[in-house]
């Protein structure tokens, strides 16, 4: 939970303070990554790609692209356009990505129950992720995954500045980068196994918690919560 004390909240919520989101009447704040973590977004990136390659006559190897996600855009492109090129590849790719990315994308297993276990406990569950912020937003609508709010294009230790700003305690995802951003913040690394990251490389990177996957998620909340 939240280290902040019951004064700090009565304090937060001075109207001062209450244009920012931060964690004024919610002691509890879990931060989620987006792909690997709360959704398979690897079918609806391929095809994106795949659809990317078509229009602009540049091969991109999508089976490739799909097994290294977790870095922004800009740096996938950086492998298969130039330099110059990169600005404007980006923006049509995500021009494509609603047409071609957001149906054939999956939950990951446990995702709505992850949320849905941070909720219950009177907490609110923020979606923080270095996908293009619509996008985002597309993929947790098309499924029906009820987030308090959603932050994009942060990577990494970038991903603090949300974190900090809703007051997370806890946040959750599958790659390193999630990893640093959470140490980044001062809020608890949890981490699942579910994307290109292996269990080892996340302890490894710092992880406070590594979970299989977020089916393990609300046991392992109750139990935190408890403590």
């Amino acid at each position: 939970m939240s280290s902040m004390s019951s004064s700090s909240f009565a304090s937060a919520a001075t109207p001062a303070a209450s244009a920012t989101p931060a964690a004024s009447v919610h002691p509890l704040t879990v931060g989620f990554d987006l792909d690997m973590t709360l959704i398979d977004s690897r079918p609806g990136i391929k095809a994106a790609f795949e659809e990317l390659s078509a229009v602009t006559s540049t091969f991109v190897d999508a089976d490739l692209a799909i097994s290294r996600l977790g870095p922004p855009l800009e740096q996938e492109l950086a492998h298969w356009f130039p330099k110059e090129r990169i600005d404007e590849v980006g923006d049509l790719y995500r021009e494509l990505y609603p047409e071609y990315a957001i149906a054939p994308s999956p939950a990951m297993s446990g995702a709505r129950e992850a949320v849905a276990a941070v909720q219950a406990a009177g907490g609110r569950a923020v979606v923080v992720t270095a996908k293009h912020e619509p996008n985002a937003k597309l993929h947790l609508n098309h499924l029906g995954i009820e987030a308090d709010a959603v932050v994009g294009w942060l990577w990494a230790e970038a991903k603090a500045e949300a974190l900090r700003e809703y007051g997370a305690s806890v946040y959750v995802g599958d790659h390193t980068g999630d990893v640093r951003g959470a140490r980044t913040a001062g809020a608890l690394s949890v981490a699942v196994a579910t994307g290109p990251c292996g269990a080892e490389e996340l302890r490894t990177a710092g992880a406070d918690v590594v979970l299989d996957d977020l089916t393990a998620f609300p046991a392992w909340l109750a139990r935190h919560l408890e403590g």
